[in-house]
């Protein structure tokens, strides 16, 4: 057993390995190292690590009816985890991390490819899943504006709309104003709404707290309708797209995991993915 696992419930950690995919520190568990199976890759939020929530990957673990269920693969983001950097968690560098990430995403993928195929991992490329909580999300929803390889994906507590949540007065939204400013021409380039025309329609699940301080939900809720507007323009049925909320979880500040519906929000992410990636 790793030593930054040793505190994952004892099934998670039995099955977990410690990698190194492309530029970013890994965590890849599987349900039993001998059944193919598909496969999540998730990003953490910042100020977090890969080693943040190991119940989700344990309920990914377990598919239903006693039967393997999904891969699970966590990546330390730029300057977090095994290769942190204090500094680099001030809101100020929150673009920063998020374009670097975005960058790496190819790697990582292309790294497990190659990995996968050395080391004989029973991983279904084929069938791969992406999904990330806060700023791990805005990550997921970036990249996914350009051609990928994944089937599905899933974030929580996120922001599509980065113009939105950076600069709500100009969008007649209600939002609070950020606390910290960044360049407008990094934010155009980074932003999700902004690249629409280029996303292809997916099964997307997003979960958020309606009173969630860190991540206005105003702005995403915007990014939804957008999301949406694109899809139908695209042939795409619309309703691809789920979104649950909750009008407050009990959270700190309503954004860090989802307080008294954990177990609920859980369920609904692990059964999206089952139902997406192993249907």
């Amino acid at each position: 057993m790793h030593q930054r696992f040793s505190a994952f419930p004892r099934y998670l950690a039995e099955r977990a390995r410690s990698v190194r995919l492309g530029p970013a520190p890994a965590m890849v568990a599987h349900p039993d190292w001998a059944t193919l199976r598909p496969a999540v890759l998730w990003f953490h939020g910042r100020t977090a690590s890969k080693e943040l929530d190991p119940g989700r990957y344990l309920r990914w673990l377990r598919g239903p009816d006693a039967e393997p269920g999904l891969a699970a693969i966590a990546v330390d983001l730029p300057f977090h985890g095994e290769r942190l950097d204090e500094r680099m968690h001030h809101p100020a560098h929150t673009l920063e991390i998020l374009e670097q990430a975005v960058t790496e995403v190819d790697e990582i993928v292309a790294s497990l490819r190659e990995t996968a195929l050395r080391e004989g991992w029973p991983i279904d490329l084929t069938r791969l899943g992406i999904g990330g909580m806060s700023l791990g999300g805005m990550v997921t929803l970036r990249r996914l504006c350009d051609p990928h390889p994944f089937r599905c994906a899933a974030v929580e507590g996120t922001a599509g709309w980065l113009e939105g949540m950076y600069y709500p007065g100009e969008h007649g939204l209600a939002s609070p104003p950020w606390p910290v400013d960044h360049p407008r021409e990094r934010v155009r380039r980074l932003d999700p709404a902004g690249h629409l025309t280029t996303f292809s329609p997916l099964p997307l699940l997003d979960l958020h707290s309606l009173a969630d301080e860190m991540v206005p939900f105003e702005p995403q809720a915007r990014f939804i309708e957008m999301l949406r507007g694109h899809y139908e323009r695209q042939g795409a049925d619309p309703s691809l797209v789920t979104l649950v909320t909750w009008p407050t979880t009990g959270a700190p500040r309503e954004h860090i995991g989802f307080g008294r519906v954990s177990n609920e929000a859980k369920t609904i992410q692990t059964d999206f993915f089952r139902r997406h990636l192993l249907g």
